[in-house]
């Protein structure tokens, strides 16, 4: 079972435009280059253009060496890829990740030598460097976090526009007017207007500065209506869900964990031997809206709350140290069961 937990969770009250919608040009760019990583334990390949990147690195250094008489397995050619944040500045850091091309069986503890990362254009945005921690389900791929060093900026200024273009998430008519109306009322005036089912353009008012208006628009609230939806984002590891989204009893039996739903609250005063005592101080991550939780010793769950939710859900599997791909198929099981009425799953990436 996977321990580490790099899965973040957002438990919104309700959901805001910002969590239905992107600004048409704030965007991330993705960015890739070919590097090598050394330092490997034997787990590195022998493959040919591997000791042709080595050999012209050494080149490089002053040193001819024919590829033939390179027999290391401590290297290997990898892919590095990371995301460019918008409005990212010369210096900042980001997270890069790596990805053997050869036959490498690890990659885990290598050092990857300097890499430039390119975008689109052909143009370097970024430089990677550093050692490696794997994934532990794939050794042959891995990450460096803040091992990426913004070197130059993408050209896109926010201090001239008068207006923003809203792209909505899912193409659908009734959204495209509810965010305009709601534009428009909280402003007090018609600034937006629902261009077709998925776009909505807003003009921003004289007295405000382009970043409090964005700030001011992408908070505003929406109707209920809007919170029967769970959106999974896989590139940037993150749920986010209604906190009033319900969920029916069910039971999930898996490989390596167990989980039960139940309506009717757990008596702080009986429990099962092989049950954790749910008065007991397991820990403020173990309570849920300051409600203890019951948690089986052998990774089965129980959810006492009286009406337990996706965000409970969630919360709970990270005290377990679930991975997030058995949280997110979990979801998607407790989805297909019927347990998630009137439910839209949206998972992307």
């Amino acid at each position: 079972m996977l321990i580490t937990f790099f899965l973040i969770v957002n438990f919104l009250s309700a959901i805001t435009i910002k969590d239905i919608s992107n600004i048409v040009g704030i965007r991330d760019n993705q960015l890739i280059g070919y590097g090598l990583v050394v330092g490997l334990a034997g787990t590195g390949d022998k493959s040919q253009f591997t000791m042709q990147s080595l050999q012209n690195l050494l080149r490089n250094s002053y040193i001819k060496i024919p590829t033939s008489s390179i027999k290391s397995k401590n290297i290997a050619a990898v892919m590095v890829t990371a995301e460019l944040p918008p409005f990212s500045r010369q210096g900042d850091k980001i997270k890069v990740k790596i990805s053997a091309i050869g036959d490498a069986k690890s990659i885990d503890h290598g050092q990857l030598l300097l890499t430039q990362l390119k975008a689109v254009d052909g143009q370097v945005y970024a430089l990677a460097q550093g050692a490696i921690v794997s994934d532990l389900e794939n050794p042959t791929t891995g990450y460096i976090y803040e091992g990426g060093t913004i070197e130059n900026e993408v050209d896109y200024s926010l201090q001239d526009e008068d207006s923003i273009t809203l792209s909505l998430f899912k193409n659908d008519a009734k959204q495209a007017f509810t965010v305009e109306e709601k534009i428009n009322k909280k402003f007090g005036q018609k600034i937006a207007m629902a261009v077709d089912t998925r776009t909505v353009q807003v003009k921003k008012p004289a007295n405000i500065s382009t970043v409090k208006f964005i700030y001011d628009v992408q908070s505003i609230q929406l109707d209920s209506d809007f919170k029967k939806k769970i959106v999974i984002d896989m590139n940037r590891e993150t749920i986010i869900a209604g906190a009033d989204i319900p969920i029916d009893p069910v039971t999930i039996a898996r490989e390596n964990f167990t989980i039960r739903i139940k309506k009717s609250p757990l008596n702080e005063n009986q429990w099962d031997d092989n049950k954790v005592n749910p008065g007991k101080d397991i820990g403020d991550d173990v309570k849920l809206d300051n409600k203890p939780i019951a948690v089986n010793i052998d990774n089965t769950l129980m959810n006492s709350k009286e009406a337990p939710t996706v965000s409970d859900l969630v919360r709970a599997m990270k005290v377990m140290k679930l991975p997030m791909t058995d949280i997110i198929e979990t979801i998607k099981i407790i989805k297909e069961m019927g347990a998630l009425n009137n439910v839209e799953l949206d998972i992307r990436g």
